[in-house]
This record gives structure tokens, C-alpha cells and sequence, in this order.
């Protein structure tokens, strides 16, 4: 495919390369290494109050790293599931198994039972690392999956002496977040970890292209697949951020403000992995949906970096308590995930005196592709920025031709970052890369002639809510399941807090169908973001010649309201 002339390099400042070296490292682990060796005293993480340094970091996952091997007896390539909010843990446990020489696969831990069990399954995961609070579903699904081993950490394990009693004391029996569950051969996170410090943790050879995680991300169908990212992929991307964000950050000086999960690609990559290579603080925020006690962290730390998405820059700056946050140290606001809209980036500009830095990608690309330039002046309200060094994107219109500068088209993108492709899914892989390799992301969007691009629309029919992808053919499969439902539609309407919820159109089955019968049957089923807000009951839904639900018409044709 011929491509014009990329317009978007007059605009890297004077010290960012136009191409970075993506094996300059044999596997993400030896770059995570080299880091440890290079930081060792600094703190690594924060979170509650407690923190690990990255010499700390280094033993713990050398420990979990070798009760993966030699209590487990767990090979190379193996599939370990980790689940569970931002905790110590996390970055022990992950980085234990990467250093193993196994797959992380992430999970939501919000996850119903039967969407555990399909990633499980899909995955073939080997062993899992899983928040007792969410034991409980995983005990419904346990014997129906391929999961060997279960290991069940608390959220205080990591805090240390009597603060870890009382923190888990307090979320188990006054707070009641632990619901009881029967897994009698699980073991303990910290027993775990003490079993490794006496076994010889060996060193595993890896090589850029082997497989680090599985990302799971949904599909046209409804199907969650697992984006197969690469040692190299990953590497890749964490030095493309960090050639973006050495504009305005120092080795060994900052401190990042982790609220978006790290199970989540964004967080992955943007904080956890890319904050180690610089030798940053990431601050861990377990529950920043208590937006009062997330500002009472906030306020504990003098952070030079946020990420987030719009919805939580929104609640932030809704909160009486914004007013008393200190942002004199901050140097970079980064938002992806969704779009930021124009009023809540100006009033956050105006607050903060620091422009937010969208950016953009997809779980199949590590994730960033493109980025406003942090700190250095050139932010485009409304745009997600210019391509990354490495990185070209093209607008393709329908017939695969590029489409002429500010007319809009399919974003196609290409990197060292995009994933080779969907784990033992190599017919949905063939559908979303070109014969010359371009990525198909999906999203329509129109670049001007500076080579800033603005997402249009989405062209799949997914549902965006609060950044997370909601795909209708699943809302729909499972709503279907319920026997007093005929027919359903699935689709998304506008919203103020979390840019869009899940609506249902439903033909019924049987007429004593209630929307409370409906909405409670779709909470025991679904993960809550998924839940639908609205229920709308139609005597029929429109469809094509061949029987397809049209949702577009679904969405123009919303049934009125009776007196």
C-alpha cells in the first residue's frame, strides 16, 4: 500500500527520535532488570501507605519466580492469571511470572463467573493469583476450567505487620467484602512467597518475540479474545513513551499517581511498566471510585504525573475537596482510554495550569499509538495527537485507498508495538491485518494537515462506557439466555458521567416480564459496567432482509413514552 508523506515529524521536539530501537533488549524482563539494578533503593510502588523498593521488588518476584518453578512446577509458556486491583501484589506477582519465563494473563476482577471461565478456558490458564474478595466466583467455575493451581491473597498481605492484621481483619469481617468461598487448595500469597525465598529461582531465556501477556479485549462478535503481546511489543512501546515523556521527566525523581487498574493495558504499560524504566514512584490508588479517599491520597504526595480518563477528571474536579489538592509539582496529565471532552480538558487546564496529553491505541497495539506531546506546548483539544517514533497510522476509506488529508477513514496502523495477532484465533487475526501487515483498528477518525487526527466514530458498534469496551452481540447472548425474553437489541446512548451506557430493546416472550426481573437477571450475569441503564419493551425490533436486528434504527427510532 502506498502511503503520503507523514506530515507529523516537524512537531517532535529537538531530542525525540523519529525511530527507536525495539531489541535493544533481549525481553522485557532484561529491561525490567536492568532498571532494578539501576534504581535498587528508590521506591518502586506505594500503596496504602506501605512501600516496596526495587531491590524489595527484585527478591519478592525472584521468590514468587521460583515457587512458580519448583513447587508448582510450572514450564515455560505457562499461562498465569492474575486478578485482582492495584495492590503490592500486583507488580510482585506479575513481574514473578514474567521472570518465570510464563504468560500473564490479566482479569478483570470484576468479572462474573461465566466470563471468568471463558477467559480461563480461552487462555488455558495453568494458575491463577486472585483477590480472596472475588474467590467466591471462582470457586462456581473452578472444576470447569483448566486451572491447576489457585493462589489467594488478601488486600492488606503486603502492608506489613499489624496494619496488614487490621486491614484485613477490617475488609474481611466489619466491611464484610469478603464473601465466604471453599478453595481448600489454595495457598496463600505470602505463604507463596516464603516457600520461594527457600527454593534457587533459575533463569529462564527469552527471546523479544516470545509471548508476555494475553490482553483480553472483545470482538464483533461478542467473543473476548486475547491480544498476544510480545516481549518486544511491550519493550517497544515503553520506549516510545519514554522518548515522548523525557521532554519534561527526570530519571529517579518522579512520582506517578496509578488510579486506572493495571490489569488494564493503559495502566500496564503508560504507569507501571514505563514509570520502572525512568525509575518513577507509582503510587497505587486500590479504589478511586471513593473519590474522597482518592483525593486524601493525592494529597499525601507531591505527584508529577496523572493518568486517567475523562470520567475521572470529571469526578475529580466535581468533588468539593478538588480545591485542596497541591498541584505546584505537577508536570504531565496523560488521559486515553476515551475521549476527553473539550470542557472537561479547558477546565482541567485552568485548575491544574497542565494541558491533559491524550493519546490513543488499542489493547492490540500495547497500547499507545498516538499521543499529544506532553509539556512541550503543542496539545490539540479534541485530537489524539501525532504518531509515536516507530509508528505510522494512515486513513483508509472503504475501498482501501487513503483517503485525502481531512476527509475521514478507518484508522490503519503500523509499529513495533501491534501485536502479532489473536491467541488461536487465526481467523478473527486474518480479518484485522492487510496482506502488507496494517493493524485495522476499527475507529474512524480525520487527520489534518499537520498529522493530528481526531476520532470520528467507532465504526464497529461497540459501547463505550467509562473506557471500557461493551460489545452489543454479548449484552445480547446473554440477555437471550433469560426465558421470558423473545428478542433483543443492544445498543449505547449518551451519557454525562461515563460517555455512554448499555440500553436494551426487548420483545417479550412472556408478558409478565418486568424491567426489575430483567435488570436483576442481567446483574447476577454481567460485570456492572455492562449492566444495562435502560430497558425499552417493543412489540418488534427492526431487522434486515436476512433477519439482522438493526441497531442503527434501534437508536434513530426510540420508542415515545406513554402518557
Amino acid at each position: 500500500m502506498e502511503v503520503k508523506t507523514s506530515p507529523w515529524f516537524q512537531h517532535y521536539p529537538e531530542g525525540v527520535p523519529q525511530e527507536i530501537d525495539s531489541h535493544q533488549y533481549e525481553s522485557l524482563v532484561d529491561l525490567l532488570e536492568t532498571c532494578i539494578k539501576e534504581y535498587g533503593p528508590l521506591s518502586a510502588f506505594e500503596c496504602m501507605g506501605a512501600a516496596i523498593t526495587f531491590d524489595e521488588l527484585d527478591q519478592q518476584s525472584q521468590d514468587f519466580a521460583a515457587f512458580l518453578q519448583k513447587d508448582l512446577k510450572l514450564a515455560k509458556g505457562s499461562r498465569v492469571a492474575i486478578q485482582m486491583p492495584n495492590l503490592l501484589q500486583y507488580p510482585v506477582a506479575m513481574l514473578g511470572a514474567l521472570r518465570a519465563g510464563m504468560i500473564v494473563v490479566n482479569v478483570n476482577p470484576l468479572y462474573t463467573a461465566r466470563e471468568m471461565k471463558h477467559q480461563f478456558n480461552d487462555s488455558g490458564a495453568d494458575a491463577i493469583v486472585i483477590l480472596a474478595n472475588f474467590a467466591y466466583n471462582l470457586e462456581k467455575i473452578l472444576s470447569e476450567t483448566s486451572i491447576k493451581h489457585v493462589i489467594v491473597t488478601e488486600i492488606g498481605d503486603r502492608l506489613g505487620g499489624l496494619k496488614k492484621t487490621l486491614v484485613n481483619a477490617v475488609v474481611k469481617y466489619v466491611k464484610k467484602m469478603v464473601p465466604s468461598y471453599n478453595l481448600p487448595t489454595a495457598i496463600k500469597f505470602n505463604d507463596a512467597l516464603k516457600r520461594g525465598s527457600q527454593r534457587t529461582f533459575e533463569r529462564v531465556t527469552m527471546k523479544g518475540e516470545d509471548t508476555a501477556f494475553l490482553q483480553y479485549t472483545g470482538g464483533t462478535t461478542g467473543v473476548s479474545k486475547g491480544a498476544v503481546l510480545s516481549h518486544t511489543n511491550l519493550v517497544a512501546n515503553m520506549e516510545q513513551i519514554s522518548a515522548w515523556m523525557a521532554i519534561g521527566l527526570n530519571k529517579r525523581s518522579e512520582t506517578m499517581i496509578t488510579a486506572l487498574p493495571l490489569y488494564h493495558i493503559y495502566a500496564l504499560t503508560v504507569n507501571c511498566l514505563s514509570m520502572m524504566k525512568i525509575g518513577a514512584k507509582n503510587v497505587l490508588i486500590t479504589n478511586p471510585r471513593d473519590m474522597k479517599g482518592f483525593i486524601k491520597e493525592l494529597k499525601k504526595h507531591p505527584f508529577t504525573v496523572i493518568t486517567g480518563v475523562n470520567t475521572l477528571y470529571n469526578g475529580m474536579m466535581n468533588h468539593p475537596d478538588f480545591d485542596t489538592i497541591d498541584f505546584s509539582h505537577l508536570k504531565i496529565t496523560s488521559a486515553g482510554g476515551m475521549a476527553v471532552q473539550n470542557a472537561i480538558a479547558e477546565r482541567w487546564k485552568k485548575k491544574t495550569s497542565v494541558p491533559i496529553a491524550e493519546g490513543y491505541g488499542l489493547t492490540e497495539t500495547s497500547p499507545v499509538l498516538t499521543s499529544n506531546i506532553p509539556v512541550a506546548g503543542l496539545e490539540r483539544i479534541g485530537t489524539i495527537g501525532i504518531p509515536l517514533p516507530s509508528t505510522q497510522i494512515i486513513i483508509i476509506d472503504d475501498e482501501g485507498k487513503e483517503v485525502a488529508t481531512g476527509e475521514p477513514g478507518e484508522i490503519y496502523a503500523k509499529g513495533p508495538q501491534v501485536m502479532s495477532g489473536y491467541w488461536n484465533r487465526s481467523d478473527e487475526t486474518d480479518k484485522v491485518f492487510t496482506e502488507d501487515g496494517w493493524f485495522k483498528t476499527g475507529d474512524v477518525g480525520v487527520m489534518d494537515e499537520e498529522g493530528f487526527t481526531r476520532i470520528v466514530d467507532r465504526k464497529k458498534e461497540m459501547i463505550n462506557v467509562s473506557g471500557f469496551n461493551v460489545y452489543p452481540n454479548e449484552i445480547e447472548h446473554i440477555v437471550s439466555g433469560h426465558e421470558k425474553v423473545l428478542e433483543v437489541g443492544a445498543i449505547g446512548v449518551p451519557d454525562e458521567r461515563s460517555t455512554e451506557v448499555v440500553k436494551i430493546c426487548v420483545v417479550k416472550k412472556d408478558p409478565s416480564l418486568t424491567e426489575e426481573e430483567l435488570k436483576s437477571f442481567c446483574k447476577e450475569n454481567m460485570t456492572a459496567y455492562k449492566v444495562p441503564k435502560y430497558i425499552e419493551f417493543r412489540d418488534e425490533l427492526p431487522k434486515s432482509n436476512v433477519g439482522k436486528i438493526l441497531r442503527r434504527l434501534l437508536k434513530e427510532n426510540p420508542v415515545e413514552e406513554k402518557a
